[in-house]
């Protein structure tokens, strides 16, 4: 029965019970008054009732009309609802960002989106994910809903912005040996053990090169968090090798200093991505807003020293 019956039919109905007139259903449905006519005679037969009885000039509805004019005006308010664009307002938004990222990013930066976003949506809630680049490709199905990523490229399949550039510096801490440079060489690079961080996305384009040039770094500490590699870093000889935005930070709260590879590296490329599914989604536009403002600023805020 119900694969049967045509909506516009329907909402003719509506109009006809509305309007109880033939002629002025035909104005609003843009019809003829014959294709009313028609139309009515249908519905008649549809609900096996008269629906509207003559009387003189005038239509009259039928209990039966009566109880339908009411149903199809609930009806038609559910559809309007329906194909409606849902508003958006932070205040009464009760989500949940699930954001994946770096430990730099987790301990550093996403307070501050968590912050932010917590002061204009007081009931969000929060979940972080360490972030790995095999994730990007089961991002349909995963919880995750927004990540910062170091790519090359923004990854095949997802929607996504470029936060920002940075090169890969040298880091030490402030009473090293070789502090006392103006810059460093290959054969200073090479002279002290590096630290390296082996979690999430780190880059590993220094070793490369120093493939590519047949030489070898010697690695004394292997450590999955940036957390780990300064607290020795600080207390060592240790060199660690990272992009500068993130050494430039770090020397607010560390006795730490930087220096500039001796040799040229690819620039190191931060996105923010999500899943196609999200592009339209209006709480999810307005995190991801905040979200990439805050980490562009964490790149961008501290200076941004380029090679000539």
């Amino acid at each position: 029965m119900l694969n049967s019956v045509n909506l516009n039919l329907l909402r003719s109905l509506l109009v006809i019970l509305e309007e109880c007139h033939v002629s002025q259903a035909a104005k609003r449905l843009n019809i003829t008054q014959s294709a009313v006519s028609r139309q009515l005679a249908q519905l008649r037969d549809l609900f096996n009732d008269p629906l509207l009885i003559r009387e003189g000039n005038d239509l009259y509805k039928t209990p039966r009309a009566v109880e339908l004019q009411a149903k199809l005006e609930t009806l038609f308010s559910e559809f309007k609802h329906l194909i409606e664009e849902p508003s958006f307002e932070p205040s009464n938004w009760a989500g949940e960002v699930n954001f994946a990222c770096s430990d730099y990013v987790a301990q550093y930066i996403f307070p501050e989106i968590i912050k932010k976003i917590s002061s204009q949506a007081l009931h969000a809630k929060f979940n972080y994910h360490f972030w790995l680049p095999h994730m990007a490709d089961s991002f349909a199905n995963s919880p995750i809903n927004l990540a910062c990523t170091l790519q090359n490229n923004k990854p095949k399949g997802l929607s996504g912005k470029l936060i920002g550039e940075d090169y890969l510096v040298c880091v030490m801490r402030d009473s090293h040996p070789l502090s006392g440079r103006k810059s460093l060489s290959l054969d200073d690079i090479l002279r002290y053990q590096h630290i390296v961080i082996t979690g999430g996305d780190k880059n590993s384009e220094l070793d490369t090169h120093l493939f590519d040039m047949r030489k070898h770094r010697e690695i004394g500490l292997k450590v999955p968090f940036y957390s780990a590699a300064f607290s020795t870093l600080i207390e060592s000889n240790y060199l660690l090798v990272i992009p500068q935005h993130i050494a430039k930070n770090m020397q607010k709260h560390l006795p730490i200093l930087h220096y500039d590879l001796p040799f040229d590296l690819p620039l190191q490329k931060y996105w923010i991505i999500w899943h196609p599914k999200y592009d339209e989604e209006k709480s999810h536009q307005w995190v991801r807003r905040l979200s990439y403002e805050i980490l562009r600023s964490s790149i961008y805020s501290v200076g941004y020293d380029s090679k000539s």
